[in-house]
């Protein structure tokens, strides 16, 4: 009778368990909340500043240009960027995709933006700053969302919680209280936009930060890209520190998704042309340095092809990644200088 009573509880057990372990890689396969958060877009960006902290040992990262506008803001509201920004995700709206935008009708030509931030925030003194600097504070299912007249266009901004901003500079409403929405079921592993939700499988496991963009080399704006690609190419761009093959690195993956495999071959081809000649020029100018990481990063850029993706790979060394984030790369020097010996302008050799 033990018996019979025991199989059930264990049984229980074992499916929920089996619930919770579903669950977390769910958890694990989706977007980042912030960017779950953002709506329908033409490109996505995130970062993790956080880890970027952790790599630079918990110290700040490099300084910003503090112009009068963003001294007095944190003399305001107590938040610096460089110090208590933790996460950012970004969406981005061209112009041809959006009522009024493109060359098709109205006045505005340029992408527009809408983001969502986390960190640090001191709440009572950021609303306190919004409010002073709004031209109208609307009330939107118990959120404040404050329009701020900016650069000729109009700066959404809603308070999310504790340690989250949204902000959004399109023109409709609807956009920033759809973000507003999504704030409040933001427990779904399967929420964000259709973009995010097709390609974010794509992104490397424990990114410190990614990209995702669909590109039409038709479109405005976008003529570089038309040397490159031959139809609309959507690409994801990812920097994982998780790679089994690369410890202590941080791997780079950039894929492209073309409409073909020649498409994806002539792609390959085209960039591989492009970093030979970059090579070159850089092995003739010295530019690499005498630092070895340096070195080591620009020697591991690969390119391949994969069916209907072109793919470029590389691995930058953390070290290399240190100095750049404490903003000492620059002290590289050139390749046949000693340490110490002063560094002759190549123009005046």
């Amino acid at each position: 009778m033990r018996i019979r009573r025991t199989i059930p509880v264990v049984l229980g057990v074992v499916v929920v368990a089996a619930a919770i372990g579903l669950a977390v890689q769910l958890r694990k396969l989706a977007p980042p909340e912030p960017a779950r958060l953002l709506p329908s877009a033409d490109a996505f960006f995130y970062v993790d500043l956080a880890w970027a902290r952790r790599l630079n040992g918990g110290k700040e990262l490099p300084p910003v240009s503090h112009d009068p506008e963003y001294e007095q803001f944190i003399q305001a509201t107590g938040f610096q960027f460089e110090r208590d920004l933790d996460e950012a995700a970004f969406a981005v709206h061209y112009p041809a995709s959006w009522p009024g935008g493109g060359s098709g009708g109205g006045a505005a030509k340029e992408p527009r933006f809408s983001e969502v931030l986390v960190g640090r925030f001191q709440r009572q003194r950021l609303t306190g700053y919004l409010r002073q600097i709004a031209k109208s504070v609307d009330t939107y299912h118990e959120v404040e969302i404050f329009t701020i007249p900016l650069e000729g266009r109009s700066l959404r901004v809603a308070v999310l919680g504790a340690d989250s901003v949204a902000a959004s500079n399109q023109e409709d409403a609807a956009v920033i209280e759809g973000m507003v929405d999504r704030s409040k079921r933001l427990a779904s592993p399967f929420g964000g936009p259709a973009l995010l939700r097709q390609f974010y499988k794509r992104v490397q496991i424990g990114s410190l930060a990614w990209a995702i963009a669909r590109i039409d080399p038709s479109a405005p704006g976008t003529d570089w890209w038309g040397t490159v690609l031959a139809s609309p190419t959507t690409i994801v761009i990812s920097g994982s520190f998780l790679s089994p093959l690369h410890a202590g690195s941080l791997h780079l993956l950039a894929e492209a998704f073309t409409q073909s495999p020649d498409e994806a071959r002539a792609m390959t081809d085209k960039i591989s042309v492009f970093l030979a000649l970059t090579r070159t020029a850089e092995t003739s100018a010295g530019i690499h340095g005498t630092d070895a990481d340096v070195k080591a990063f620009f020697d591991s850029v690969k390119v391949k092809q994969e069916a209907d993706r072109a793919m470029v790979s590389a691995t930058l060394p953390l070290a290399f990644l240190r100095k750049m984030l404490s903003g000492s790369a620059a002290d590289l020097g050139e390749p046949g200088a000693a340490p110490g010996e002063p560094q002759v302008p190549s123009k005046a050799r």
